[in-house]
C-alpha cells in the first residue's frame, strides 16, 4: 500500500468512529402513554388494532408515542398503559 491508500484509509476508519460516536450519543426513547391524539400513536392502542395510527381518540390511555427519555411523566403521559383518555396535566 502507497501512503495515498493509508491516508484514505485512515480517513475512512476515523469517520466512522466519529458517526458510531455520534449515534451512540443521540438520546434514549421511551414509550409513553397517553400522550398521542387520535390516529398520530407509534403503537398499541388496545384489542383488534393493527398498531401505529390506530387510537381512535386523543390521549387514549393504551396507545403510546415514543418520547425522549426521562420527559414522558413531565408532560403528563404515563410510563404504562392506563385506562382512559383525560388530557395529560404537565408536570413542574
Amino acid at each position: 500500500m502507497n501512503t495515498t491508500t493509508i491516508a484514505a484509509l485512515a480517513a475512512a476508519l476515523a469517520a466512522t468512529v466519529a458517526a458510531t460516536a455520534a449515534h451512540a450519543e443521540t438520546p434514549s426513547r421511551e414509550k409513553c402513554y397517553g400522550v398521542a391524539m387520535a390516529g398520530k400513536n407509534d403503537c398499541k392502542a388496545g384489542a383488534g388494532t393493527s398498531c401505529a395510527g390506530t387510537s381512535t381518540v386523543n390521549y387514549q390511555g393504551n396507545a403510546w408515542k415514543f418520547v425522549k427519555a426521562g420527559t414522558c411523566t413531565a408532560m403528563g403521559g404515563t410510563l404504562a398503559e392506563h385506562t382512559g383518555n383525560a388530557a395529560p396535566v404537565k408536570k413542574g
